[in-house]
């Protein structure tokens, strides 16, 4: 097994080299993928991982959003053979004293998907709180599976194998704020374990989000309609798997 983490950058050059430093301990690779930036926060990105070794930066020419972002992580890290990808946001939101559970998890699952749930402290603003409980439902429903956890928490360990088979099988993979949902429903379409934990989350009094109200939420309903139609496509396939996790006591 070689686990490897994944940081999409996109106007989060100002902790990117905090992210980097907290990941250290680890003593895992890191790929860097710089996705559109502007120049200064290109300068902050390149800066930052110069500081340190084993890290790749990849540079995405144009903004593609955190889907594409990691997609261009993932097939590097496929590249270079690892086996399973760390991803974890650059806003320094995730606690990374999460990590060496994660990695455990994954150690004694090496075909499961490791997912965090986050655990908000007081900074997380009320109406994220409420739309995610929203999402999460309905993930379940488009799933057919009662067990999944949060649908979009960005800080996950994704076997490589998978994840390279959806992208080469699936044309549309939501790449913005969708992603997340996206691709987690993918992997439990076909079959794959979720293993969830928990993530201390921190929303940072002068943090830059990437989230846009309106355009995202659109991003996120079109994302769940698709799914939905996949869903009924593959609807007697994913009543067998649920058959299968009932005996199972999953």
């Amino acid at each position: 097994m070689k686990i490897c983490f994944i940081i999409p950058v996109y106007n989060h050059g100002s902790t990117v080299e905090a992210v980097l430093t907290s990941l250290k301990p680890y003593g895992l690779p890191v790929i860097v993928v710089d996705d559109g930036n502007d120049e200064k926060n290109k300068q902050l990105i390149r800066s930052a991982v110069e500081k340190f070794d084993d890290v790749t930066l990849i540079v995405n020419p144009k903004n593609g959003g955190k889907g594409k972002a990691f997609a261009l992580g993932i097939r590097e890290a496929h590249k270079m053979g690892f086996t399973h990808a760390f991803q974890i946001d650059a806003d320094g939101q995730h606690d990374s004293g999460c990590c060496s559970s994660f990695i455990q998890a994954c150690e004694n699952n090496p075909k499961a998907i490791i997912c965090g749930y986050p655990v908000f402290d007081s900074s997380v603003p009320e109406h994220r709180k409420n739309g995610r409980k929203i999402s999460n439902n309905y993930g379940k429903f488009v799933a057919v599976n009662k067990n999944v956890g949060d649908i979009l928490c960005g800080c996950r360990i994704y076997p490589v194998a998978d994840y390279i088979k959806i992208l080469n099988h699936h044309a549309i993979i939501n790449s913005r704020m969708g992603f997340d949902i996206d691709i987690l429903i993918h992997y439990l379409w076909r079959g794959v374990q979720e293993v969830n934990l928990p993530v201390n989350v921190t929303y940072p009094k002068d943090g830059i989000s990437n989230f846009r109200m309106v355009r995202d939420n659109l991003h996120i309903a079109a994302t769940y309609a698709r799914l939905t139609i996949g869903m009924i496509i593959r609807l007697p396939w994913l009543v067998f798997l649920a058959i299968k996790r009932n005996i199972k006591g999953q």
